[in-house]
């Protein structure tokens, strides 16, 4: 059955089952695959999108759940140039091997969008369902402290 989604600004027409993972229908039916797999079952954060700007995990929405306009890192920030966000991530060498980075990065976006001017506590709650394997919690932590900075410059 065809259904209709909105990601990245781009309205899609997808034919699939109602109950089909978001993050299958960006990955397989859309190309879209900067959103990656790591679980499963919604506890590592590797799939996290926006969903009407509130990070989700994309591996536990299923299509016909899907609510508002979606985000994934491959419409995050400008075509031309990154976001302050993703600006921070490489000035604080935020990504080792880079395979949560999307997550953490659609992740920290929606903690700034909520609260522009967290304390490590809030930076360390918002993303503890994101879970990275190399460790860079503290270059992450750092990035968003950046990025909150540059946004409240801006």
């Amino acid at each position: 059955m065809a259904h209709e989604i909105e990601v990245n600004g781009t309205r899609h027409r997808v034919d699939v089952a109602e109950d089909t993972p978001l993050l299958w229908v960006l990955r397989d039916e859309l190309n879209l695959t900067g959103t990656k797999f790591g679980c499963g079952i919604s506890a590592c954060g590797a799939c996290t999108v926006l969903i009407d700007g509130e990070a989700v995990r994309a591996c536990g929405v299923a299509l016909a759940d899907v609510w508002g306009p979606v985000t994934t890192i491959e419409g995050f920030g400008g075509p031309d140039a990154l976001a302050p966000l993703q600006e921070a991530w490489v000035r604080h060498q935020a990504a080792q091997c880079g395979y949560c980075q999307p997550g953490q990065i659609l992740q920290a976006a929606a903690l700034l969008a909520e609260n522009p001017d967290p304390d490590d506590a809030a930076i360390d709650a918002a993303m503890s369902g994101n879970l990275c394997r190399c460790g860079t919690y503290p270059a992450i932590r750092a990035a968003i402290h950046d990025a909150a900075a540059s946004l409240s410059e801006a």
